[in-house]
């Protein structure tokens, strides 16, 4: 390998790392979402379906 491959495959490992290493962090900073809903209450998703049609 010359030394531009080399370059670009550190660069792109450190990219891949990197990113894993803060998301990471991020979910350790915040691990659960509190702007959620609780679940069960008004839970409608059967009225937004797609209407079915027998044609």
């Amino acid at each position: 390998m010359n030394g531009s491959a080399i370059l670009l495959m550190v660069l792109s490992l450190t990219v891949v790392w990197g990113g894993l290493l803060v998301s990471i962090l991020a979910l350790r900073a915040r691990p659960e979402r509190a702007d959620f809903p609780e679940g069960g209450l008004g839970d409608h998703r059967e009225d937004d379906a797609i209407t079915e049609r027998d044609t």
